[in-house]
Parts: structure tokens; sequence; C-alpha cells
């Protein structure tokens, strides 16, 4: 368990062999709830070989000096491109709203 945000990382092992691997991290907002946008990707257990990388958002809650994951969404590549066309759109952060 991770005392600080900075220790939260969704890399994984099993019996000593890279599982998850974290391609890079952004903390999207920092406190006694923090969320964190992951870059990752998987081993593929019958090859042996990693995927093509996935993004992931998780929430965690600090309890008892540690935090604790409480919420994961993956991302497919669709829905973050779908996220990505709506986002702007909705909060006025491009072109597109009057």
């Amino acid at each position: 368990m991770a005392e600080t945000i900075d220790e939260i990382t969704i890399s994984y092992e099993e019996e000593g062999i890279l599982v998850i691997e974290e391609l890079d991290k952004v903390v999207l907002n920092r406190g006694a709830w923090t969320s964190i946008l992951f870059l990752y990707r998987e081993r593929d257990r019958k090859t042996g070989e990693f995927g093509q990388p996935k993004a992931g958002l998780r929430r965690y809650q600090k309890y008892n000096g540690v935090f604790r994951k409480r919420d994961a969404i993956n991302l497919s590549a669709d829905a973050a491109r779908k996220i990505c066309e709506t986002l702007p759109e909705w909060l006025d952060l491009g072109e597109g709203r009057d």
C-alpha cells in the first residue's frame, strides 16, 4: 500500500514477473481522494509479450495513512477518442460552443 501519492503505481507483478507495466501517470487531483490517469500495458499470458498501451483512470482514498483503490475505469482507444472529442465541446475549451 502506498503512503504517498507519488508511491501509487499501477505496475503489478506475479511470481516475480511484471504483468502490468506502468508507462506514465498524471495526477489529476491530490488530497484524501486522489484521481490518477495511467498509461500502461499488460503482458499476454500466452505469448509473454506486452500488448498495446492502454489508459486507465483510478480513484484512491487515503484511509489509516495509506491510499486504497476505490474505483477504476479502463479506457479503450475508442472511448479515449470520444472523451477527447466531447470534453472540449462541453467545457468550451476550443472552437464549437458559443
